[in-house]
């Protein structure tokens, strides 16, 4: 392999690490200023966690021998020391770890969720067991050889688009958010406004920094190709997400009569959202559509838990949730070649939905299901007191400003 192409997976997978901290830095700043350290405390848990499981065993769990296995065997290399002793051992190493980097941050997203009233310790066993349970093994349908990935072959029809992650990393993290915040319940005094951002610098400086990397994150994979297709991946991500902020901010200025700073930022998380399963197949035109499509709908789609009264604190429902639908179902229109307006039929929109809907349910089901566990036995959401407290200092210790009063 060509080195400049290997000099670019590095890069791409120090990008997508760097995302990490970037949703920290984003949901941080949304929060309350008392919740500031517990909210980026769950993305750097997150981190930690998810990269010591995906080396012990998560990578050995997202690649299948065929789509009758459910994932690949955990203790077939253990700790990849077999990965690292093989003729491309160096290389193979590599794109486990960039591998780890998507793991890391579909966990840390679903945090968003459960903002202001969630036990880190409860957060952090939850994170571990939803990855072993859901995210490993879905990684192996949608890219490892499984059901999804051969869906296509199997009925007869076009394969199953998901280039970068909107079935394996939005929709899975955005039913699993759904299904925390409707167990952990509804934050004391839930209303509309209830908590504005406290920090709106930091809301954009994380939006920025998902930006910077989203292109490691549509465009990495590309090291493994020789780079063919970086050109039109780099100007979809680029394309759609400015889209997404026009919408965004057209809405609320049609809505509230203002367009915001954090709509915008927002605007452009839902952008990247909805581009990055369809980023290597759609022509740019197309691209700026969905970007405005998604920016539309996810602006309206984050009112819908004042209107169904579940509480998803940061809105990943309608971010990662919808933003990912709506990308992933689009391709069924659009996708070069083989959408429906572009040259197919209706075979590319029957996989993308099947796809799409079966990751939603299976993640809404197990995160539903252990997170209910957590709550009936340890406990997952913290005392009503301790969220009126503050919960940086009743969990943590910490506070996010020493401020000395005057």
């Amino acid at each position: 392999m060509e080195t400049g192409s290997i000099a670019w997976g590095l890069t791409a997978t120090a990008l997508v690490l760097f995302m990490t901290p970037g949703v920290a830095f984003f949901y941080g700043g949304l929060v309350k200023a008392k919740s500031v350290i517990s909210m980026m405390m769950m993305s750097f848990g997150a981190l930690g966690l998810i990269s010591v499981l995906w080396i012990l065993y998560g990578y050995n769990m997202s690649a299948v021998n065929g789509p009758t296995e459910f994932a690949g065997n955990p203790f077939s290399d253990f700790g990849l020391g077999e990965l690292a002793m093989g003729e491309t051992g160096s290389i193979d190493l590599l794109g486990a770890t960039y591998g780890a980097t998507f793991a890391i941050i579909t966990v840390a997203l679903i945090s968003g969720a459960v903002a202001d009233r969630a036990k880190f310790g409860s957060w952090m066993i939850f994170a571990g067991i939803w990855a072993t349970l859901v995210y490993f093994p879905v990684a192996a349908w949608v890219w490892g050889g499984g059901w999804i990935m051969t869906l296509g072959d199997t009925l007869g029809l076009p394969g199953v688009i998901d280039y970068a992650g909107g079935t394996a990393v939005h929709i899975n993290a955005g039913a699993a958010a759904l299904a925390l915040a409707l167990v952990l319940g509804k934050r004391v005094g839930f209303q509309k406004g209830i908590t504005k951002p406290h920090n709106v610098p930091l809301v954009l400086i994380g939006a920025s920094i998902l930006w910077f990397g989203w292109f490691g994150f549509n465009a990495g994979a590309e090291w493994l190709n020789g780079l063919a297709n970086v050109g039109i991946i780099v100007i979809n991500t680029l394309g759609a997400t400015a889209a997404a902020i026009l919408a965004w901010m057209l809405v609320e200025k049609f809505k509230d009569g203002k367009a915001t700073s954090v709509g915008a930022a927002s605007g452009a998380v839902a952008g990247l959202v909805a581009i990055t399963p369809a980023c290597a197949n759609l022509e740019p035109g197309w691209a700026l559509l969905l970007g405005g499509l998604s920016g539309a709908v996810c602006a309206l789609a984050v009112e819908l838990k004042f209107e169904l009264g579940f509480d998803d604190s940061l809105d990943v429902v309608g971010i990662h949730l919808v933003g990912g639908i709506i990308g992933t179902l689009y391709l069924g229109f659009f996708a070069i070649n083989t959408g429906l307006f572009t040259g197919g039929d209706l075979g590319q929109l029957a996989v993308q939905a099947i796809a799409g809907f079966s990751v939603l349910v299976y993640s809404f089901i197990v995160a539903y299901l252990l997170g209910l566990a957590i709550e009936k036995t340890i406990g997952f959401r913290i005392k009503n007191e301790d969220e009126l407290a503050g919960i940086d200092t009743s969990v943590h210790g910490e506070e996010g400003y020493a401020l000395e009063r005057v």
